[in-house]
């Protein structure tokens, strides 16, 4: 089947992308000093965080110690 091509009701979709609008928009709100503490400082307290589980999941990643040897409590000693 062929295709029929509507002219007059899509017309607008084909213009959309040639409209340039000649109204500026306002620029932008410059941030409180409050505004940026609390940015800096949420953005601190995720660093600190990544960071301190990076510290805390080292020594659990570390290769170096033998899997080998279970630690055994006193009740397993015979204490």
């Amino acid at each position: 089947m062929f295709r029929r091509r509507e002219a007059v009701p899509f017309a607008f979709v084909a213009e959309a992308d040639r409209f340039r609008s000649n109204v500026t928009p306002p620029p932008p709100e410059r941030p409180s000093t409050a505004q940026v503490f609390h940015r800096s400082l949420v953005g601190l307290t995720v660093v600190a965080g990544l960071v301190g589980s990076l510290l805390f999941g080292l020594p659990a990643l570390d290769p170096g110690k033998a899997p080998g040897k279970a630690q055994q409590s006193e009740a397993a000693r015979g204490r």
